[in-house]
């Protein structure tokens, strides 16, 4: 594999498929048939099931374990220990595969630390997720959410700040200038590149 880091704990198995700058560190165990993009990195004790598909630049932190029915899209980061599920009523003595609900998560999108994701949600472009919380339905693109249940409790840049909005519904990240229209309960970016 083309300019590719695996380190020689790791296992990656005969038709998985790294992009170009992918790293690969300890005791990670990548499946056949999960596809990764480019520069993408995955921490110590990482699981890749078959079927997941990871897009570039995409950073998944120590202890994740990514099920079938996982995708992300670039630019995502997915915190220590975070959890995502697959099948949504898991019983020992009751056979579910093939019943596996996708969980997509968008660009640019950031999970925290020991957050659950429950199964068959969507989790929008630059979404914030805060540690700990446990996501049971769909998350909007830029929100804020936090807790368990997870609440949105606000909005975040592109380049992860608060937004504050005035009363005319706009807002400016303070790291970027990037200004962010608020419009029927959905933020977009006022010029995006």
């Amino acid at each position: 594999m083309e300019d590719v880091f695996i380190h020689p704990s790791a296992i990656v198995e005969e038709g998985a498929q790294l992009g170009k700058g992918t790293k690969i560190w300890h005791f990670c165990h990548l499946m056949p048939g999960c596809r990764l993009g480019e520069n993408c990195s995955l921490g110590q004790n990482v699981f890749v099931a078959s079927g997941v598909v990871l897009g570039s630049n995409v950073k998944v932190q120590n202890n994740v374990s990514l099920y079938e029915g996982v995708e992300c899209e670039d630019d995502v980061f997915l915190g220590p220990s975070m959890v995502f599920t697959n099948v949504i009523n898991p019983r020992s003595a009751v056979n579910r595969r093939g019943q596996y609900a996708v969980t997509h998560v968008e660009r640019g999108a950031t999970i925290g630390a020991n957050a659950t994701i429950v199964c068959g949600n969507r989790i929008g472009a630059f979404s914030f997720i805060g540690a700990g919380s446990v996501v049971t339905k769909d998350v909007p693109s830029f929100a804020l959410v936090v807790g368990n249940p997870a609440k949105q409790t606000g909005w975040m840049s592109r380049f992860g700040h608060r937004l504050k909005f005035d009363e005319n519904g706009n807002a400016v990240c303070p790291e970027s200038g990037e200004r962010y229209v608020l419009e029927n309960g959905l933020v977009s970016v006022e010029n995006p590149d």
